[in-house]
C-alpha cells in the first residue's frame, strides 16, 4: 500500500493539467561558450523564467546553460543583486552564492510564485546574496542534450540518482567557478533528497558551506494522503506497463486518461487535489495557485517515478533497483542496490531542517527517522524547525512562509558566512 501512496502522489499531483495551457516553448537563443563549455544565453527567450518572473520586478537576471558530464543541458537563472541593483553587499563581504533546488514535477519557477516580498529567491537577493536557481533535466527549459533527442526514450533513461550524480555537481561546479566561493544551498522535497544522497557519499561538501532543507524527503514510509486507499491498487511497476513510456509527461494524453480513471473511482474525491496530495496547506492564496498551474507541473522520467516507489517499498534510501540480482550486479557489482547512508554526512556540516505538521508527503515520523541519522551531529551545527500548521506546498508557496521560515533561512546563512 505504501508504494501505491507514493505513486499516486507522483501521478495524481498532475491531474489538473487538463485545465492548464501548455508550457511556453523555448524560443530561439544566441549562445556564447565560456572556457568550461557552458553556454551563456545572451538573448533569453521572451517567456523565460527571468523575463516572466524576475526582471519585471526590477531585478537583474541572467539565463545560463550548464552542461552535465553525461550531456544534459541545464537551464539556470542567476539573480546577482537585489531590486534595482540594491540588496547590500553581503555585510561588507562579497555577495555569497545561494543555490535553490526545486522538487519533482516542477521547475525553478516554484521559487518565484508569490510577490517579490514573499518569494524566497528575491528575498535572498534583497538580503545580500547572489541567487542561482536550478532546473533539473527533463523540465521545459532543460529539455536538451548534446546528442540525445528528448522525443526518444534514451533521453529519459535516468532517475534521481543521476540528478544527484550529474545535475547537482555540474551546477555547483559552475557556480563555484564563476564566484570562487562556496555555495549556500536550499532544497525543497526532491531538492533535499538529492543533496542528502550526495552529502552521504562525501560529494559536493567541499563546495557547499551550509544547507537548508525544506520538507525533507529521505524516508517515505509514513506518507498519509487522502488517496491512499485507491493507491493500494497500484504496483511499483504498473506505471511502465500502463504507459509503456520513458517520459512521464503530465500533459500527455496517456497520463491524462490514466489519472481520470483513478479519480473516477467513487471512493476517491479529487475535488481538492492539492490538499489530497500534499496535506492541508494553511497559507496558499488563489492567485499563487493560479500562477503555479500556469507553469507547472513539469515532465520527469517514468524511471524516476519507479525509483521513488522503490524507496517507499523498501523502506531505505538506495540507488535504483534494476529488478534482478543479475542486472544489479551488472550496474553496481552487488545483487542489491547500494544504500545511501545518511549517517555518513559530516557531523560538522551546518544543516537547517524545516518540516510541517500537516505535511502528507514529508511526514513528521519520516523526518524523525532522518533526524535519527543525524543524531551525532555536532552541537550547534543542526537546526530543526517544526511548523505545526504547514503542509508540503506552504514551504514554497505559502504567503506566510517569509515570516515563518525564510527569515530563519536568511539568519542561518548569515551565521554561516
Amino acid at each position: 500500500m505504501a508504494v501505491g501512496k507514493l505513486l499516486i502522489f507522483l501521478t495524481t499531483s498532475v491531474l489538473t493539467l487538463t485545465l492548464i495551457q501548455p508550457h511556453p516553448a523555448v524560443g530561439s537563443r544566441t549562445f556564447i561558450s565560456d572556457s568550461d563549455g557552458a553556454a551563456i544565453i545572451t538573448n533569453p527567450p521572451p517567456l523565460g523564467i527571468c523575463a516572466s518572473a524576475v526582471t519585471k520586478y526590477g531585478y537583474k537576471c541572467q539565463e545560463i546553460d550548464v552542461t552535465t558530464e553525461d550531456g544534459y543541458i541545464l537551464n539556470v537563472q542567476r539573480i546577482p543583486t537585489g531590486k534595482d541593483g540594491g540588496g547590500g553587499d553581503g555585510g561588507g563581504r562579497k555577495r555569497e552564492p545561494v543555490l535553490l533546488q526545486h522538487g519533482v514535477l516542477v521547475d525553478g519557477m516554484t521559487w518565484l510564485l508569490n510577490s517579490p516580498e514573499q518569494s524566497l529567491a528575491l528575498i535572498l537577493a534583497d538580503n545580500g546574496f547572489d541567487v542561482w536557481i536550478a532546473n533539473t533535466r527533463g523540465t521545459s527549459y532543460s529539455r536538451r542534450h548534446v546528442t540525445l533527442d528528448p522525443d526518444k526514450p534514451e533521453f529519459w533513461n535516468w532517475t534521481w540518482d543521476e540528478i544527484a550524480a550529474f545535475d547537482l555537481p555540474a551546477v555547483i561546479a559552475y557556480i563555484f567557478q564563476q564566484t570562487n566561493q562556496k555555495v549556500q544551498y536550499v532544497g525543497h522535497s526532491l531538492g533535499t533528497l538529492i543533496a542528502l544522497a550526495s552529502f552521504s557519499e562525501g560529494k559536493e561538501i567541499d563546495k557547499i558551506k551550509s544547507a537548508a532543507m525544506l520538507s525533507p524527503v529521505a524516508y517515505l514510509s509514513h506518507m498519509t494522503t487522502a488517496l491512499g486507499v485507491l493507491a493500494a491498487k497500484v504496483f511499483v511497476g504498473e506505471i511502465t506497463i500502463v504507459f509503456g513510456l520513458a517520459e512521464f509527461n503530465p500533459k500527455g494524453e496517456d497520463v491524462d486518461r490514466f489519472l481520470k480513471g483513478l479519480c473516477a473511482d467513487p471512493k476517491v474525491s479529487c475535488y481538492d487535489l492539492m490538499t489530497a496530495i500534499t496535506g492541508r496547506n494553511c497559507c496558499l492564496n488563489s492567485s499563487t495557485v493560479d500562477v503555479f498551474l500556469r507553469s507547472e507541473p513539469q515532465p520527469t522520467s517514468t524511471k524516476n517515478l519507479v525509483h521513488f516507489s522503490q524507496t517507499v517499498r523498501d523502506g531505505v534510501l538506495a540507488k535504483y533497483d534494476y529488478g534482478t540480482p543479475i542486472f544489479n550486479i551488472e550496474h553496481y557489482g552487488s545483487p542489491r542496490p547500494p544504500i545511501y547512508n545518511l549517517s555518513n554526512i559530516p557531523k560538522d556540516f551546518p544543516l537547517f531542517i524545516s518540516h510541517g505538521g500537516q505535511d502528507a508527503l514529508a511526514d513528521s515520523k519520516d523526518v524523525a527517522n532522518l533526524l535519527d541519522d543525524l543524531k551525532l551531529h555536532d552541537e550547534g551545527k543542526l537546526s530543526v524547525q517544526y511548523v505545526r500548521e504547514f503542509a508540503h506546498a506552504d514551504f514554497i508557496m505559502g504567503v506566510t512562509a517569509k515570516d515563518v521560515v525564510y527569515d530563519k533561512i536568511v539568519s542561518f546563512f548569515q551565521r554561516n558566512q
